[in-house]
């Protein structure tokens, strides 16, 4: 209901205003106009500005939209981690999800250089994946930050895998194209393929998961989202362990 640019372009007694109502939106539904300027003292002509410019004709629907708010947050039914584990489990572990794993290690272990990105709650998996590929032996690093300059020509050679739900995040989108740009083959880890992120990927991995969200946040589960990174992890791990044997048997 109040998005960045409303909020940015409030002036002072509009801001106000914002911050009573988001303190005390169970009461302020069932104000009256000439209440709510009381509690705050702004004129009622003010507040009927701050209404219109959050799109409401008046006070009254201003208060409408603020109860389907509040109803829309009591409501959310959080479901058990198992649901969407086993969702997950009998969605994609089936059919060619298993072959897109072992298609992302093998462009993995043809690479000279890792990258993981990711923004947001993405960042944070794709530190995690710089960290757990590092630990089993594939060095790699990250980029969570939206404006990282890339501009090297070192990465001809290299695999960006790329963690994002929607797929759809232009911040995301902007870092995919510029590593691209420079030569970096592109895996995509999202919750569909039908996505701009998964279009122009190499390869792409898709999880499906029911998206879940409580008010603005997206607190879709990230547990397919591990999954893949450690099963892919171990794949290249084991591949690495396969060719020292055979190379050693050789050598002998």
């Amino acid at each position: 209901m109040f998005t960045n640019e409303m909020i940015q372009s409030f002036n002072d007694l509009e801001m106000l205003l914002y911050n009573y109502i988001t303190k005390n939106m169970d009461k302020v539904i069932y104000m009256r106009i000439r209440e709510l300027s009381d509690a705050t003292h702004v004129s009622t002509s003010s507040i009927l500005r701050f209404c219109r410019k959050l799109n409401c004709e008046g006070f009254s629907e201003f208060k409408i939209k603020l109860k389907m708010l509040l109803d829309r947050n009591d409501q959310e039914d959080l479901k058990s981690t198992k649901y969407y584990l086993s969702e997950f489990l009998e969605r994609t572990m089936k059919g060619n999800f298993e072959k897109y794993i072992q298609q992302t290690a093998d462009m993995i272990l043809q690479s000279d250089k890792v990258i993981f990105v990711g923004i947001g709650s993405s960042g944070i998996l794709a530190e995690y994946g710089a960290r757990y590929f590092s630990s089993l032996g594939t060095f790699s690093t990250y980029i969570k930050d939206p404006f990282y300059p890339i501009n090297s020509k070192e990465l001809k050679k290299s695999t960006a895998i790329v963690l994002s739900v929607s797929g759809e995040t232009d911040h995301t989108l902007n870092l995919t194209n510029q590593l691209k740009m420079e030569g970096c083959n592109i895996i995509s880890i999202t919750n569909s393929k039908n996505c701009m992120l998964a279009k122009i990927s190499d390869i792409n991995i898709a999880y499906y998961i029911t998206e879940v969200f409580i008010g603005e946040s997206n607190i879709t589960s990230q547990m397919p989202v591990m999954y893949i990174l450690e099963e892919s992890a171990h794949k290249i791990k084991k591949k690495q362990l396969e060719n020292t044997k055979m190379n050693s048997d050789y050598s002998i």
